[in-house]
């Protein structure tokens, strides 16, 4: 079930204020992070939403893991739809009542059915993409190529580290529990809830992509992350969405 109000630990995301619409388990998932300058992403953010800062940078996410067992309401998992890759890249936003979620400015899955009825319900932009993920030497192999564009292609190997107690900036860059996003010129709002993530640090292995310039973020990933995590993952609820 969705958290409640009485289980509130660092990371535990806040009750949902309505039923669930969709719930989701978020697998051997890695958080590559990079801080940017915020006069250079804030063209991409919905109107109505604002960068969230951390000591005064922007920060871009290159996200890989697997969606498993994703269904409607809080009932049964999807067969077969409801598994698959995912890689995203994303910002950090806030509103005017304080909501701090996520934008994304790109996202690619490797079922084609679930990248068009994400484009078509709630605005995100996904992308059709042959996609790996697989256990290796200790840690985690991702590898992607977008099937449609320019056929951006991304290669993150990392090897997983001891669990870590996450500290303010683990927790900004991973205790997101909402979405801004842009349907039909409108901006809404998709609250979503899950418990703390078990978090570990992570070490980069190797790392080429080009997710993060596709997603019109040039340079950023060239360099080296200054924050590399790694989870087993979590369980997430989302919300009904709320027109800013």
């Amino acid at each position: 079930m969705p958290p409640t109000a009485s289980t509130t630990p660092p990371g535990q995301g806040p009750p949902l204020a309505g039923r669930a619409i969709m719930d989701q388990c978020w697998r051997d998932i890695t958080f590559l992070h990079w801080p940017v300058d915020p006069a250079l992403v804030a063209p991409l953010l919905p109107r109505g939403v604002r960068l969230d800062l951390y000591d005064g940078a922007a920060w871009v996410g290159l996200i890989p893991f697997r969606m498993v067992d994703a269904g409607v309401g809080s009932g049964r998992p999807v067969p077969w739809l409801g598994t698959f890759l995912e890689t995203n890249v994303r910002l950090y936003s806030t509103d005017d009542r304080g909501r701090r979620g996520v934008v994304f400015c790109s996202l690619d899955a490797d079922r084609l059915a679930v990248v068009a009825g994400a484009n078509a319900g709630f605005g995100v932009p996904y992308k059709w993409a042959r996609m790996s993920a697989d256990r290796v030497d200790g840690g985690w192999r991702y590898e992607m190529r977008r099937r449609t564009g320019g056929r951006p292609r991304s290669v993150i190997d990392v090897e997983v580290g001891e669990p870590v107690e996450p500290g303010p900036l683990e927790l900004f860059l991973t205790a997101r529990f909402g979405l801004h996003t842009s349907v039909l010129g409108r901006t809404l709002w998709v609250p979503n809830t899950h418990g703390p993530w078990p978090l570990h640090r992570a070490r980069v292995r190797e790392l080429h992509d080009e997710l993060v310039t596709a997603a019109g973020l040039p340079g950023v990933a060239t360099a080296a992350p200054a924050s590399v995590l790694h989870s087993p993952g979590v369980r997430t609820w989302f919300g009904l969405p709320q027109v800013l």
